[in-house]
């Protein structure tokens, strides 16, 4: 893939500085990510998609284990390989969410996974990404498990991680040289 946007590079304006390190967490002396610095040549959205980022990452009201499903699952059926290979570094080994797992989120289907919740988030992100709606089956099942506000995550965490697939592939952000490829077939 052909880098469209470059990202932008040190010095930074102060205004963009303090939303990447923001978006980069505290005490964090790394390069900002890619496509923060990418999205950093607009600094009004990129003060925003940091507001709805952490939100979602930080303060949501998901087990961080049905978070990642549905990130990995978005991302891999848009074909963002970058988001999902930084997710697979960054989230999965610390929830203990093996290759198996991994590889299941970019090639499988919901009956290859094992737990019953995550084989329905996967159907939730297929039908979603497939139709931008659910199936009334998949919506009881999600409303057996989840209350309102979660609900409303969920189907946020979709679209916002579709927004990201879309900034990476339209851009052509590079990898990160530390991220996870994503699986062979």
């Amino acid at each position: 893939m052909t880098t469209r946007l470059l990202p932008l590079t040190p010095p930074y304006d102060p205004e963009i500085d303090e939303a990447l390190q923001r978006l980069m967490g505290p005490g964090r002396d790394v390069e900002p990510l890619a496509l923060f610095r990418t999205i950093a040549h607009h600094p009004a959205l990129l003060e925003r998609f940091r507001q709805t980022g952490s939100t979602l990452l930080s303060f949501g009201r998901l087990p961080d284990a049905d978070r990642e499903t549905v990130i990995h699952r978005t991302t891999a059926r848009c074909g963002a390989d970058y988001e999902w290979g930084v997710h697979a570094v960054l989230f999965a080994g610390a929830l203990d969410l093996d290759e198996a797992w991994l590889h299941a989120t970019w090639h499988g289907a919901p009956a290859d996974f094992a737990d019953p919740g995550q084989a329905l988030l996967v159907r939730f992100a297929d039908e979603l990404h497939d139709t931008a709606t659910v199936s009334d089956e998949t919506w009881a099942a999600l409303r057996a498990r989840y209350d309102d506000a979660e609900l409303v995550e969920l189907v946020c965490l979709a679209g916002f991680y579709h927004l990201v697939s879309y900034l990476c592939r339209a851009f052509g952000v590079q990898a990160e040289a530390w991220a996870a490829p994503a699986p062979a077939a």
